[in-house]
């Protein structure tokens, strides 16, 4: 007996492999365009000078941080994005691409040279004229001058365009008296505002003749040469927070703090000095989003920042359950492998495939990013798009990263609690990254409008026949949804034939429609719905307040679906091989959205109940497809031991296992392994399985094998019988 169940441990430890995935292309691959950038970083990721002492105090670690602030001054990482006549490299994507891997060495470093180069920084010089370039651009990437960008207020976060702070332009000294009127307008939560920062770029409503014309940036010098504030400004240190405590966050304010109406940063909106105000863009709305467009910079590194998160954390976690074992279901003498466990792989492989998504959807994002600020492609339509992509996929990936961070601390176990593994303090730093450079609700809410505005569009200038026609379509789909027609015909297709409804789901054309037709017909029915709202302002937004949850719903649907397609790209341009394994987690990626939301394709009648089941026991059959492919997978992440730093995934484990395993082998070989008190004393009833009416046992090679129907006793509906005659049997 225990012969055989050795032999069954092998085969399932080492399960046959269908095709073999090139880590070397992977890895290349997923680098992207600027892969010569991200190992450059990682190269200091892997510096000890860099990296993040869990056993500072808080003041020890600002310190820390600043000197390594200066040390990338040093290595000229930081000037990448700046213009060549001022010694940068005018490289926007490869920029961002090296700073986002930062997060690996400490997010407190990450983010604060985040705040110095990419918001105070890029503020000057996207809002900024060449003016401002040369006189203050030089010693902000020389870090002589440390700066705060000050936006946000405490009574006022995402909704910048409601802040209380304002800049009355006074003609007879020709200067701005920057003031903040009450405390709620205070600024709040400033990356160098609590000590470290001479100056900052201030947000606040620009009025001039009487005038308001919104939001306009500032800059402002807020210490002197011994740290003390300047005459008029004030503030607070923020002081301990829930993580990237090496951070100086603070609060600003600001009593009748007058500036040259030089520094005004005047790219998009200027003032004479008879106080006459002047813009290239007549509309005020658009002129302020305009401005905010500019920074989208700050989301797009949140995005690729989050992601690499991710990948450390799948990288230990993974790395570590092909090591640790625990409990001997299959053997008298081995412990299973965690990954071998079914659930494991469900927990650990379906978070795999998404962070391979936002990978890949990030790429595009850096590509587009690049493309719009480098000039080749900027143009009113390609920021708009820019813009919706970044608020969307920030959101999705910092979510996702706080969601993988604790999943991954859990199949650790009390090892993923330590904090020498670096599961839960990246997990805290993290945190704030859902509600940095706007909350991440809000911004959903932002790509949902976007939705519905191209809906729109659609019908600009059709005819009324058109529109009938449109209607009557939807009329159409609505009807065979309420009658059940698209269900009967895949109920007819699939004749409760597990293996039809795999193949079906496996098609990436299928997936892609089911994904995209949930964000079609809601963002469908919701402007239908808003179609009739009033045009009374307080009822119309009441009616669109009403719509608020759908919208969101239907913005994120949107995301998942341009994260597929990035992955299925990829998967079309890989080697043989790999494509084979690609497509697998390719699969999961596309089933695990339809499963979320199985409730959303039932209740619309996308799917049937037969093929929702077929969903699940799909997915429960690509598991162990990858499982053989896991550790390949996250080495293609390209993370070593020096740039992970936690223990259980150096292979510490490993030993540990094998000493263990030697410990009893040996033992049994010279005879002196004790005997269990229930072998002493006779058969053990308990031990004996239970015999099921009509089932056959089931081999571990047949669960892996790779036709789609290789693993029928996996439908739901099979499961469903088999726990139903279990049941019976125990009772008699």
């Amino acid at each position: 007996m225990a012969d055989t169940n050795r032999t069954r441990r092998q085969r399932s430890e080492e399960p046959r492999q269908h095709g073999k995935v090139d880590v070397d292309w992977l890895g290349r691959d997923l680098r992207g365009t600027w892969g010569d950038r991200r190992l450059a970083a990682r190269d200091k990721v892997a510096d000890p000078r860099y990296q993040r002492l869990d056993d500072l105090t808080m003041a020890e670690h600002r310190q820390r941080v600043l000197e390594q602030m200066h040390m990338l001054v040093d290595d000229g990482a930081v000037l990448a994005a700046f213009p060549s006549r001022l010694g940068g490299e005018d490289d926007h994507g490869g920029n961002i691409a090296g700073f986002v891997e930062l997060v690996l060495a400490d997010p407190s470093l990450q983010i604060k040279s985040g705040v110095q180069f990419g918001l105070f920084g890029a503020a000057v010089l996207h809002l900024g004229t060449d003016y401002h370039h040369d006189t203050f651009l030089p010693a902000i990437m020389s870090l002589e001058v440390p700066g705060a960008f000050a936006m946000t207020e405490t009574g006022h976060g995402s909704d910048v365009a409601s802040i209380g702070t304002t800049a009355t332009y006074d003609e007879a000294t020709e200067e701005f008296v920057i003031h903040t009127p009450f405390r709620g307008a205070w600024k709040d939560y400033l990356g160098n505002g609590a000590l470290h920062g001479t100056a900052a770029v201030v947000f606040a409503k620009l009025v001039t003749k009487g005038v308001d014309h919104g939001v306009h940036a500032f800059y402002t010098p807020l210490r002197d040469e011994e740290g003390n504030f300047l005459p008029g400004i004030g503030g607070e240190d923020d002081g301990y927070k829930g993580g990237l405590n090496g951070i100086d966050n603070g609060r600003l304010h600001f009593t009748q703090v007058r500036v040259p109406r030089a520094n005004l940063l005047n790219r998009y909106g200027d003032v004479a000095a008879d106080g006459t105000y002047s813009s290239p863009i007549d509309s005020p709305g658009r002129r302020f989003f305009t401005m905010l467009g500019t920074l989208v910079q700050g989301r797009v590194s949140l995005d690729g920042a989050a992601t690499v998160a991710q990948q450390a954390a799948l990288a230990i976690a993974i790395r570590y359950g092909s090591e640790r074992r625990q409990f001997n279901a299959s053997s008298e003498t081995h412990e299973e492998v965690l990954l071998d466990y079914r659930r494991h792989q469900r927990r650990l492989f379906t978070r795999l495939a998404k962070a391979y998504a936002q990978t890949y959807a990030h790429e595009r994002l850096l590509v587009q990013f690049d493309g719009v600020f480098s000039g080749r492609t900027d143009t009113p339509e390609e920021r708009e798009d820019l813009e919706t992509l970044a608020a969307g996929l920030k959101s999705l990936s910092t979510w996702q990263a706080l969601d993988t961070l604790q999943e991954a601390r859990e199949a650790t176990g009390g090892a993923g609690f330590l904090g020498e593994n670096r599961l839960v303090q990246l997990r805290a730093d993290l945190d704030v990254y859902v509600t940095f450079e706007g909350d991440n609700t809000v911004l959903l809410q932002l790509v949902g409008k976007r939705l519905l505005g191209d809906f729109a569009k659609q019908f600009k200038g059709a005819s009324k026949a058109d529109i009938a026609r449109f209607a009557a379509d939807q009329f159409f789909e609505r009807a065979s949804t309420l009658v059940g027609l698209r269900t009967l015909r895949q109920d007819v297709r699939d004749l409760r034939n597990v293996k039809k409804s795999s193949i079906a789901l496996r098609d990436r054309d299928l997936q892609r429609e089911l994904l995209e037709d949930r964000v079609e017909t809601m963002v469908a029915d919701i402007a239908s719905r808003l179609r009739h709202a009033p045009k009374e302002q307080a009822k119309a937004a009441a009616a669109f307040n009403a719509e608020q949850h759908q919208l969101i719903e239907a913005a994120r649907a949107w995301v998942e679906l341009q994260q597929y397609d990035a992955l299925a790209m990829a998967v079309e341009r890989s080697p043989e091989a790999t494509k084979k394994v690609l497509t697998h987690l390719r699969d999961l990626f596309a089933l695990t959205i339809i499963e979320e939301h199985a409730a959303w394709y039932l209740e619309n009648g996308r799917l049937s109940g037969a093929r929702s089941q077929a969903v699940t026991s799909t997915l429960e059959r690509l598991l162990p497809k990858l499982r053989p492919h896991a550790l390949d997978l996250v080495a293609a992440f390209g993370l070593g031991d020096e740039h992970l730093r936690s223990l259980i995934a150096s292979g510490a484990e490993g030993k540990r296992q094998a000493e263990a395993q030697a410990h009893y082998a040996a033992l049994r070989d010279a005879g002196q392994l004790p005997t269990p008190e229930k072998k002493a004393k006779g058969t053990d009833p308990e031990a004996q399985p239970i015999a099921v009416a009509g089932a056959a046992p089931i081999a571990p090679e047949e669960i892996l094998d790779d036709s789609v129907d290789a693993a029928p006793h996996l439908d739901a509906t099979s499961a469903s019988a088999v726990d139903a005659e279990s049941a019976k049997v125990a009772a008699r």
